[in-house]
């Protein structure tokens, strides 16, 4: 009895023993599927990584502010408004459903950070993290074909004779060794140039911080206005920093910058925040690396600017493309501030300011216009006209420029794009989808579309959704004097028109606001529809 106990005993601790090692085994394998498969998405599918990455956010942000609005107890948000505002905050669009003043100071700290961190520049140093991943992988397969191609390009180099024009048959010049070089980047370079954008990063949204504050500081009439609102002067400048840097168009009161279209030094302080997080991030990058390689003297910085398209850094810009890029945004600017001018100028919005700050505001109304959200009239006042030019601007990617003459990186993304397959034939233009949505729209809305003609028409709720689609903020509102029936219970509100709208369209506008963070993977949608 006692020796079968025994043998009993020792065959389990051998079968133990097998088992551990069978399930340590394994599960080292599924650790390491996992992450090879996690690693090749990364890699072949940044557009999952995106969508994953927005969507983590936008949750983790409805969570925090559902914890710290269930602290409140006065304050009673749906659940609805509060992921609304969320996905609004980290894809920097801004668009509102509540009042921003219903939030806790602790609230709109969240929303600060979601801003941040769903900014483009932020996002950007996450895209280079992922990228130097993807050159470690290619630099550790390609290093042994990489260093005979080399050898081979030394020997023909060495055949070149230098007092002939040509050299021998085989010779290989030194600049066509150095474009075999620049097809491996040097993880280490991503590395140097993820740290130069998250120094931007730092110094642009701290630098603006500092700016508003001390200019609160020194304007009385600027401090008097967030006093009567109960807004500290320091959440209000890092909270506003944030949001002009992240080009969101946040601000936390209700009239958005409204009062304080007279603060014209405020207006111009804001103004160069705008550019710098968004449609000028590019030459304003190049400018910066560009300056560290005359400080520093680094062959790394010379080489980031010479081969900008092996990098693969979309914000990393020719010096021909940088120049034709600042010279088409100051342009719509001065177009949309002369057109601004010339149907505003006399108009109830503009009638309590003097001739120098409708300048500035107008300058300001234009500069948010592209991306940025934030203004300083109610645009359901303006003229149609003006509008109409807001929709165009807000439609356009923050990267439109007249320029005309692609690199190569562009004719071999051509290339690539033919290779992929009939499934690509299928992507539908950025307008296209844009007519969807509308469609939608008008279905869930139909009702109010009966009811209440004035507020809820085809044009209204297409500015809403263009908006929405830019990642702008821009909404004409909603104005109970419109109805067609007076309410005794409808109440002006100063959120967004979207405020008003049933859920569904609420929850098709969060799909929106999301579709048009990652606008930039189908700028070159639709092109198997030919019209002739």
């Amino acid at each position: 009895m006692n020796n079968s106990l025994v043998v009993y005993l020792k065959s389990l601790q051998t079968f133990c023993a097998f088992a551990s090692t069978k399930f340590s085994s394994f599960a080292k394998s599924a650790w390491q599927s996992m992450k090879y498969s996690c690693r090749f998405i990364c890699q072949t599918n940044p557009l999952f990584i995106q969508v994953t990455y927005f969507t983590l956010i936008s949750f983790a942000g409805y969570e925090a502010l559902k914890v710290l609005n269930s602290q409140d107890k006065s304050n009673t948000l749906k659940n609805l408004d509060v992921l609304f505002t969320s996905v609004s905050a980290s894809t920097v669009s801004s668009m509102a459903t509540v009042e921003m003043e219903e939030f806790s100071s602790k609230q709109l700290w969240v929303l600060a950070i979601l801003m941040l961190i769903g900014s483009e520049v932020f996002t950007s140093v996450l895209g280079l993290h992922f990228m130097r991943a993807k050159f470690n992988k290619e630099n550790s397969l390609n290093t042994r074909d990489h260093i005979s191609h080399i050898d081979i390009e030394s020997i023909n180099v060495a055949n070149f004779d230098p007092n002939t024009s040509h050299g021998t048959k085989d010779a290989v010049s030194f600049s066509e060794i150095r474009l075999a070089n620049k097809q491996h980047v040097d993880p280490k370079t991503t590395v140097l140039l993820g740290t130069a954008v998250t120094v931007y990063l730092l110094i642009t949204n701290l630098g603006s911080s500092l700016l508003i504050y001390l200019y609160l500081k020194l304007v009385p009439d600027a401090q008097e206005v967030l006093k009567r609102k109960g807004v500290g002067l320091f959440l209000f400048s890092v909270f506003t920093a944030i949001s002009s840097v992240a080009n969101c168009g946040f601000t936390p009161v209700n009239e958005n910058m409204v009062i304080f279209q007279k603060n014209s030094g405020l207006l111009l302080l804001i103004i160069p925040q705008m550019l710098v997080g968004n449609t000028l991030f590019a030459p304003c990058l190049r400018f910066m690396v560009w300056s560290l390689q005359k400080i520093t003297g680094k062959q790394e910085w010379c080489y980031i600017l010479e081969h900008a398209n092996a990098i693969g850094y979309r914000h990393l810009m020719s010096t021909r493309k940088c120049a034709c890029l600042i010279l088409t945004v100051v342009g719509f600017i001065i177009l949309q501030t002369i057109l601004f001018c010339a149907l505003e100028w006399s108009s109830e919005a503009l009638q309590e300011m003097s001739s120098y700050q409708k300048i500035v505001g107008a300058l300001f109304q234009s500069t948010n216009a592209r991306h940025a959200g934030e203004t300083i009239v109610d645009l359901s006042s303006i003229s149609s006209a003006i509008i109409f030019l807001y929709i165009v601007m807000m439609y356009l990617p923050g990267y439109t420029s007249f320029f005309t003459n692609y690199d190569d990186r562009y004719s071999k993304d051509e290339k690539r794009y033919n290779r992929k397959g009939l499934l690509e034939d299928w992507i539908l233009s950025q307008l296209s989808y844009l007519a969807i949505f509308v469609m939608l729209i008008c279905i869930t809305e139909r009702e109010a579309l009966t009811t209440d003609p004035l507020n809820f028409n085809v044009f209204s709720l297409l500015f809403e959704i263009v908006s929405a689609y830019g990642n702008v903020g821009f909404s004409m509102g909603y104005s109970c004097k419109r109805l067609l029936k007076q309410d005794l219970h409808c109440k002006d509100a100063s959120y967004g028109f979207v405020g008003k709208w049933s859920d569904e369209g609420k929850m098709i506008l969060i799909i929106v606001m999301v579709f048009g963070r990652l606008k930039g993977y189908n700028l070159k949608g639709g092109k198997a529809w030919k019209l002739r």
